[in-house]
C-alpha cells in the first residue's frame, strides 16, 4: 500500500514537472511562444507594471470633479462635472531642490563645453523671490543650491521646464533598469553631448548610440538575446566566438516590458482626484462626506484628539500677515515652503497636496472646459506629434530628416513635429494636429472659413520655425487692408526668400512660379521639367511634389496649408513683446517711462494656448486655493516663488495591482 502511494506520488511529482516545462502555446495557431523553433515569438503572461521610483500608485475611478464651495472669485471656471480617471501614479512629494539640483548637475556634465545654453535654460528664475517691499535675496541666493534647502520644493521653474525635466527623468529611470538588468554597461555622464542614453533614441535610431562593451565585444550591448533567430544559426554564431554580434541579439522593444512609461505632468483630472483621495472616505461606492481639502471636515486644523489637535493640516497663510504662527508655538513651522514630507500624508499616500507650493498640471487653461471635456480621462492640450523621421517604402529603414539629424547630435534626442493636417483627412476623432482650442468658445470653434477651414493655423504651429513671425491677421481676398498686406508680405518672405507679394493676392517666387493665392493654383515658369513621378523641376532645382508641396533647393519643404491661410479673429490673441516687435509677450513699443503701459499689442486676453494651469495653493496663499477644485493659470514660459510640481506616470493594463 506504501508502495502504491510512493509510485503515485512519483508520477504526480513527474506530472507536475511536465506541467511546469510544458510552454505556452498560441491558442490560434498551436505554435509556441517563446521558443526559437517556433520563430521566437514572445509573450509575457502575469505581466504587473513596475512602480517607478518616487511613485505612488493611484487607483482611479469616477469622482466629481470642480467646485465644492462657493465660488468667491466669481471665475465660474471650475462648474462640478462627474467624470472617470483611470489609474496611475503620482510621485508621492513635490519635487525638490535636491531632484532638480541633480537634474542641473547631469546637464552641466553632459554639455560642459558645447551647448551649454540647454544647462542654462533649465535653470529656475531664482530671481523670482524678489519682492519690491520685502527683503527676500537670501533665498534668491541661497534656497536653490543650500543643503538647508535640499528637502523643500523646486520653485521658480517654468511649465516648460517641469516639463523637460520629466522627460530627463523618463531617460534616467530607463537606462537604469537596463543597467539593472545587465542589458547596458553603466553608460553615466559625461558623454559626448549625443552619446547618452535616451529612450526615444534607443527604440528608434539605436545603431547611433554607439553604446559600448568590453573590448571582447561581448560585453552588454544594449540587446538582449534574440528568440526570433534560427537556433542553428545562433548556434553556429557562438561556436565561432561571435555571441552578442549580429543576428545573436536585437534591440530591447516595448513588447519586452522592460521600459517604464514616461514620466510626465498630471492632468488636471488626475491631480484633483489624487489630491481628494476618496479612496479613504468611501464604502461600497458610497462616499459619506464629500471632502472639501484632502482630509475630511471642513478645517485647516487637526480635529483629532490628542497632542496633534488644533494644528495646522498645510502649509498657508493662515490670515494676513500671519505665515506661520507666534514664536514659542510656531504652527505650521513655515515662514515659506515646508519640507516635502511635512504634515500627514492623505489616504493615497500623497504629501502636501494641499499648501506648501502650487503645482503645474498638464492642461492648456480655458474657462469653460469642464461644460466640453470628456468623460474619460479629461485633458485640454492635444498637439498630437509626429517623429522627424524618413522612412523607406521599400526596406522599411528609418532615418532622421536633416533638422532632426542636426538636432540629435547635440541633444541626443529625436525631433517631433506637429501631425501634418493632410495626415488628419478623414478622420472622424481628430482633424487637426493642435486641439488646444477646441470647443473653446470662440469663433473658430463655431464656424468655418468657407472652403479654407482645413487650413486654419494656430499661431504656435510655427514655433519650430524661428524665422517665421506669427500670423495673427484675419486674411481675406476681398477685405485685404494695408497693414495686412505688409503682414501677410513679410510672412511669405520668411517662407520664401526673396519673393514678392503681387496685388495682394498672388506670390511670385525666385524660381519663377506664380502662385494665386485666391484661386489656390501654381502657374509655372518656362523651363520646367515633369519627373516620371509627377514631380516639377524648377530651373533653380526646386521642386513641386504632389499635394502641392513645394521642396526648395535647400530640401526644405513648403506645405500648402502655410501657404494658403484663412484665419478666424481668434478671441486668444497672445500680442508681442519686446522693443523689437517679434517676441511674445507685450507691447512692440515699449516705453520705458511708463512700465506699466507695455501690456502687450493687440492682446485680447491674457488666456492664450500657453496658458497653464497651476492647484494646490501655496505657503503664501489663503485656505481657499487648498481647495483641489479651484484653478488658476499662468503661462508656461512663467514661474513663481510659489509654484513647484510633481510628477505622474499612467498605469498599464489593469486598472487595480496584482497581488
Amino acid at each position: 500500500m506504501k508502495r502504491n502511494g510512493l509510485i503515485f506520488m512519483v508520477i504526480l511529482a513527474a506530472a507536475i514537472m511536465v506541467a511546469s516545462c510544458k510552454k505556452d502555446v498560441s491558442n490560434t495557431t498551436g505554435w509556441n511562444y517563446n521558443d526559437p523553433n517556433f520563430g521566437g515569438f514572445q509573450n509575457h503572461p502575469g505581466y504587473e507594471q513596475e512602480t517607478g521610483p518616487g511613485l505612488v500608485f493611484i487607483e482611479g475611478g469616477t469622482f466629481a470633479m470642480g467646485r465644492v464651495e462657493q465660488d468667491v472669485m466669481r471665475d465660474w471656471n471650475n462648474i462640478p462635472r462627474r467624470v472617470t480617471v483611470s489609474s496611475f501614479y503620482m510621485d508621492e512629494v513635490e519635487v525638490t531642490n535636491l531632484d532638480y539640483r541633480e537634474y542641473l548637475y547631469w546637464l552641466s556634465h553632459v554639455y560642459a563645453s558645447d551647448y551649454r545654453f540647454l544647462y542654462t535654460q533649465a535653470l529656475p528664475d531664482t530671481a523670482g523671490w524678489r519682492s519690491r517691499l520685502a527683503y527676500n535675496e537670501p533665498f534668491v541666493e541661497l534656497y536653490l543650491r543650500h543643503p538647508a534647502y535640499e528637502d523643500y520644493p523646486v520653485v521658480n521653474v517654468s511649465w516648460t521646464q517641469a516639463s523637460k525635466y520629466c522627460e530627463w527623468r523618463t531617460d534616467r529611470v530607463n537606462e537604469y533598469i537596463l543597467m539593472r538588468e545587465g542589458i547596458i554597461d553603466k553608460y553615466l555622464a559625461p558623454q559626448d553631448q549625443a552619446k547618452h542614453f535616451n529612450v526615444d533614441a534607443y527604440l528608434f535610431y539605436a545603431d547611433n548610440l554607439d553604446l559600448s562593451v568590453d573590448e571582447s565585444g561581448k560585453g552588454p550591448d544594449g540587446k538582449v538575446e534574440n528568440l526570433y533567430v534560427d537556433p542553428s544559426v545562433l548556434k553556429a554564431g557562438r561556436k565561432g566566438g561571435n555571441a552578442n554580434t549580429g543576428d545573436d541579439r536585437r534591440w530591447v522593444g516595448i513588447e519586452d516590458g522592460i521600459f517604464l512609461p514616461r514620466y510626465r505632468l498630471p492632468t488636471e483630472a488626475e491631480w484633483e482626484f489624487a489630491a481628494l483621495a476618496i479612496v479613504g472616505n468611501q464604502y461600497k461606492e458610497r462616499i459619506y462626506e464629500r471632502r472639501l481639502y484632502p482630509w475630511n471636515g471642513h478645517y485647516i486644523r487637526n480635529d483629532a484628539k490628542g497632542e496633534e489637535r488644533g494644528r495646522m493640516m498645510a502649509n498657508s497663510m493662515r490670515g494676513r500677515g500671519d505665515a506661520m504662527g507666534v514664536a514659542g508655538a510656531l504652527n505650521d513651522k513655515a515662514d515659506i515652503t515646508a519640507p516635502v514630507r511635512s504634515y500627514w500624508p492623505n489616504d493615497y499616500g500623497l504629501y502636501c497636496m494641499a499648501g506648501n507650493v502650487n503645482e503645474w498640471v498638464m492642461d492648456v487653461y480655458r474657462d469653460l472646459t469642464f461644460e466640453d471635456m470628456d468623460e474619460f480621462r479629461p485633458f485640454r492640450g492635444n498637439v498630437f506629434e509626429d517623429y522627424q523621421i524618413i522612412v523607406d517604402p521599400r526596406s522599411g529603414d528609418m532615418e532622421l530628416t536633416p533638422e532632426a539629424e542636426n538636432y540629435f547630435d547635440y541633444t541626443g534626442k529625436i525631433l517631433k513635429k506637429p501631425v501634418r493636417d493632410e495626415s488628419c483627412f478623414n478622420r472622424e476623432n481628430y482633424t487637426t494636429s493642435d486641439n488646444r482650442n477646441y470647443l473653446d468658445g470662440d469663433l473658430e470653434s463655431l464656424v468655418s472659413v468657407g472652403e479654407a477651414a482645413e487650413y486654419w493655423v494656430k499661431d504656435e504651429r510655427f514655433k519650430t520655425q524661428s524665422s517665421v513671425k506669427q500670423y495673427n491677421e484675419f486674411m481675406d481676398s476681398t477685405m485685404l487692408t494695408e497693414q495686412n498686406l505688409d503682414t501677410l508680405a513679410d510672412y511669405i518672405g520668411d517662407l520664401f526668400p526673396g519673393s514678392t507679394l503681387i496685388g495682394g493676392n498672388e506670390i511670385l517666387l525666385p524660381s519663377g512660379v506664380r502662385i494665386n493665392m485666391e484661386d489656390r493654383t501654381y502657374t509655372l515658369p518656362t523651363g520646367h521639367e515633369r519627373t516620371p513621378e509627377g514631380n516639377v523641376v524648377m530651373p533653380d532645382g526646386s521642386m513641386i511634389l504632389d499635394n502641392g508641396k513645394i521642396q526648395l533647393a535647400d530640401g526644405s519643404v513648403v506645405y500648402p496649408d502655410q501657404i494658403f491661410i484663412n484665419q478666424t479673429t481668434g478671441m486668444y490673441k497672445a500680442g508681442k513683446w519686446g522693443s523689437d516687435g517679434t517676441a511674445e509677450w507685450g507691447n512692440a513699443d515699449f516705453n520705458p517711462a511708463n512700465p506699466k503701459l507695455n501690456k502687450g499689442e493687440k492682446m485680447t486676453s491674457l488666456v492664450t494656448d500657453r496658458s497653464r494651469v497651476f492647484k494646490g495653493g501655496s505657503w503664501k496663499d489663503r485656505a481657499y486655493w487648498m481647495v483641489p477644485g479651484t484653478r488658476r493659470f499662468l503661462d508656461e514660459n512663467k514661474s513663481r516663488c510659489d509654484i513647484g510640481f510633481r510628477c505622474a506616470m499612467i498605469r498599464i493594463g489593469a486598472p487595480t495591482k496584482g497581488k
